[in-house]
């Protein structure tokens, strides 16, 4: 039976992993389950899978967690969210959203024999710091994000001389087909609104920026080690294939799927052996058609703004993933408009802070001084 710890339970990868769980119940014993606000789906996670440790961020619901799981260890804060990271387990879902994710990835590769990283902000703002982190410890990375899943499992590892580039596909989101001044209308609903994934509201407003995907450029950078000229980014509304891998003799290997987030959940939770799911299949026969498609930069900036900071350095991944993070809050909170999200991060890359953050303080701190930076702008 494989230990397990659950850091984001209540969102959408945690949720889905929590149901994987549960219908291999021989096969995995949770130990600890974190979530930020939702005490209500936190307890009732707890109730069923029985963990020996919950920990909820917000301490103002401390008491009703408690409350409701007597028996079980309660704690709260950011103190406990990493106390509960650093549960000595085989297996760790990485699921808080954004760089706030950052501390409880690091101390569960410290004491996890597994980690699945699906926050994707941890790694572009610490990439270095995470794969070094990693292979000190010697514990396993496994990516859950749909393309740097598919990459994974495709990715010829001893033929990587052989390796041409990596390419990841993407939806286009909800504005594939808009204008840019249709999408400076768009509203937090319409943003959130994916064709094909159901996704949290951070995420699903980057994939309608394509941040998402910008993001996604910079994680396979670390993820795979190959340089920015060596990650190309293309469109493909149905979300069928999910990433590529081209070789140098011509050869093109995809990893195809329903877009169903159960299917990388959990190739990382029985990795390296895969597990049964009733998770949704390809219907071959309804498939009539794969579409592809360039980005357009001018649509989608986003994308060439995180092209632009992998190429710049550390420091301007960091400012990218800070302001990012602060526009899309602004935006989910109506003080800004969306193709204000843009325009909040390339002025915080202007007030990129000197030199090369590279340990957990240094990139805190440039972190936080980037948000500082996007939040006197907006």
């Amino acid at each position: 039976m494989r230990t397990v710890s659950i850091l984001g339970s209540t969102g959408s990868v945690g949720h889905n992993t929590v149901d994987l769980i549960k219908s291999s119940p021989d096969k995995f014993q949770v130990t600890s389950l974190t979530a930020q606000k939702n005490a209500k789906l936190l307890i009732e996670q707890a109730q069923a899978l029985k963990p020996a440790l919950v920990a909820i961020g917000d301490e103002s619901f401390y008491a009703e967690v408690k409350a409701a799981l007597p028996d079980t260890k309660v704690l709260a804060g950011r103190a406990g969210i990493i106390e509960a990271a650093s549960q000595t387990v085989d297996w760790t879902m990485a699921a808080i959203v954004g760089c706030a994710g950052l501390e409880p990835v690091l101390a569960a590769i410290n004491h996890s024999k597994t980690v699945a990283i699906a926050n994707k902000e941890p790694l572009v703002a610490a990439g270095e710091l995470v794969i070094h982190a990693a292979r000190a410890k010697g514990t396993t990375l496994l990516p859950v994000d749909s393309e740097h899943n598919a990459i994974f499992q495709v990715f010829e590892e001893r033929n990587r001389a052989a390796i041409a580039r990596i390419i990841l596909t993407a939806s286009g989101g909800p504005f594939r087909t808009w204008t840019p001044e249709q999408m400076a209308a768009a509203t937090p609903e319409q943003a959130v609104a994916h064709p094909n994934w159901t996704m949290g509201a951070k995420i699903s407003v980057d994939s309608a920026t394509m941040m998402n995907k910008g993001l996604e450029v910079i994680e396979a950078h670390h993820l795979f080690a190959m340089p920015a000229d060596q990650i190309e980014v293309v469109l493909h509304p149905q979300s069928v294939i999910h990433s590529m891998v081209e070789y140098t003799d011509g050869s093109v290997l995809a990893q195809l799927g329903a877009p169903d987030m159960r299917t990388p959940i959990a190739y990382t939770l029985a990795y390296p052996e895969r597990m049964a799911t009733t998770g949704q299949r390809l219907d071959w026969r309804a498939m009539t058609r794969l579409d592809f498609a360039v980005p357009d930069m001018v649509q989608f900036p986003a994308l060439e703004l995180a092209y632009a900071a992998l190429r710049s350095g550390a420091s301007a991944c960091i400012a990218l993933n800070a302001a990012n993070e602060i526009a899309v809050q602004a935006f989910l909170k109506r003080q800004i408009g969306f193709s204000d999200i843009v325009r909040v991060i390339r002025a915080t890359l202007e007030h990129v802070p000197a030199g090369t953050p590279k340990t957990l303080a240094e990139i805190l701190t440039s972190d936080l001084a980037s948000r500082e930076q996007a939040l006197k702008f907006i």
